[in-house]
């Protein structure tokens, strides 16, 4: 039957079918068109702090781009501080605001330029005995603290509030250390930032949302960007053309996007199938389609390259008005891939450990992008030269 399926699918795009009979009947088949060096696939286990590990894995491919060697940089390091920050916001605003584990890609860089940064065998991050991070307690645990002070009605707090928050997070995380040795020298965390020769201000934010003016800055209204830095606003047209020009120009990017879609597998696949079309070719009736559990639909829909929807910038804005697109998971492209009918998909860093099909690495259909890309964090040199004078960047 899947046989069937795929010969009907074949004809229907215009493929050569003694070609296709030479290719496996089910599955992807991808072949790398454009591959930029990244580091290791890390894992972030059981914590939400994605927008830490793909910020700088995304700084860390930055660094092998300049030729500065291979770094691994403290994930925690950038939690423990943006949080303690956090605490402080929503208490001050009597908790009117978010206190969550998850975080922006400009945290990050806020981080880098105000703190500093220290190597991952510094400050593993890790102090209850686990070889992973685990992170439930310690957000019940941060959580019942902050909400305890700022909703606990009280007149007036006393001047230790902030280092109880702190010993949390040292307890859990350890320490930010105030100056350490690597690699024989002496650092603080800011002096180590700065011998990395990284300019925090050669990287930017886009997106692309009509509910604000194109070629204008705008913070984002998603709650992990509390501390509302700015993204600038390209149509979407322009955000799929800088995603494919930095690619194949030697960049990678920080990839901000939803993934609790249907066709974002466990699996490494992120794809938008057009389910009518789908249904179609297969040969089912509507009536067997919407019978199927969500899990059989996914496999249906998953399993190999079938027509996508056509995204449009009116299809993106309503998915992120009505909140199924949502600001869920931050990663790093770093590569152009194509499958065995043409179609262009990006490579994908995810820090989910490597226990998946393609050992960390997911293939993101260019639709799958385009729809669901919430902002991405990229260096301005890796933008094409029109889009840059539009939006007023040097």
């Amino acid at each position: 039957m899947k046989k069937l399926i795929l010969i009907a699918a074949t004809a229907l795009l215009g493929l050569n079918a003694t070609a296709q009979e030479a290719k496996p009947a089910n599955g992807f088949v991808f072949t790398t068109v454009k591959e930029n060096p990244i580091t290791s696939v890390k894992n972030q286990n059981r914590s939400s702090t994605c927008w830490s590990f793909s910020s700088l894995g995304f700084l860390e491919s930055e660094l092998l781009r300049l030729g500065k060697g291979e770094y691994d940089l403290a994930e925690m390091f950038v939690v423990h501080k943006t949080m303690e920050d956090r605490g402080t916001n929503y208490v001050r605003l009597h908790g009117d605001s978010s206190f969550a584990p998850g975080g922006s890609f400009y945290d990050v860089v806020y981080c880098l330029r105000h703190y500093g940064i220290v190597p991952q065998e510094v400050m593993p991050g890790i102090m209850y005995g686990d070889s992973l991070h685990v992170h439930n307690e310690l957000d019940a645990v941060a959580g019942g603290y902050v909400n305890a002070i700022a909703k606990g009605k009280l007149t007036k707090l006393t001047p230790v509030w902030k280092k109880g928050l702190s010993a949390i997070y040292d307890t859990y995380l350890g320490q930010c250390p105030e100056s350490f040795t690597y690699k024989g020298r002496q650092y603080t965390p800011k002096s180590f930032a700065e011998s990395l020769g990284l300019n925090l201000d050669d990287y930017v934010s886009l997106t692309s949302y009509t509910h604000h003016p194109f070629y204008t800055q705008f913070p984002l209204e998603i709650q992990d960007n509390w501390r509302g830095g700015s993204s600038y606003n390209l149509p979407i047209d322009e955000l799929n053309r800088v995603m494919d020009y930095a690619v194949r120009a030697g960049y990678t990017f920080a990839w901000g996007a939803d993934v609790s879609e249907i066709g974002f597998t466990r699996d490494g696949i992120a794809v938008v199938p057009d389910a009518a079309k789908a249904v179609e070719l297969s040969g089912s009736d509507m009536a067997r389609w919407t019978g199927m559990t969500t899990v059989d639909k996914r496999k249906e829909l998953t399993s190999h390259p079938l027509p996508e929807l056509n995204i449009t910038q009116e299809l993106r804005q309503e998915a992120f008005d009505d909140w199924e697109s949502t600001d869920d998971h931050g990663m790093v492209i770093y590569g152009i891939a194509k499958d065995q009918n043409g179609k262009e998909y990006f490579m994908v860093k995810n820090s989910w450990g490597t226990n998946s099909k393609y050992k960390g690495i997911w293939y993101a259909s260019k639709a799958y992008a385009a729809y669901k890309t919430i902002n991405i964090l990229v260096n301005k040199a890796a933008l094409p030269k029109d889009i840059a004078q539009k939006l007023g960047i040097k």
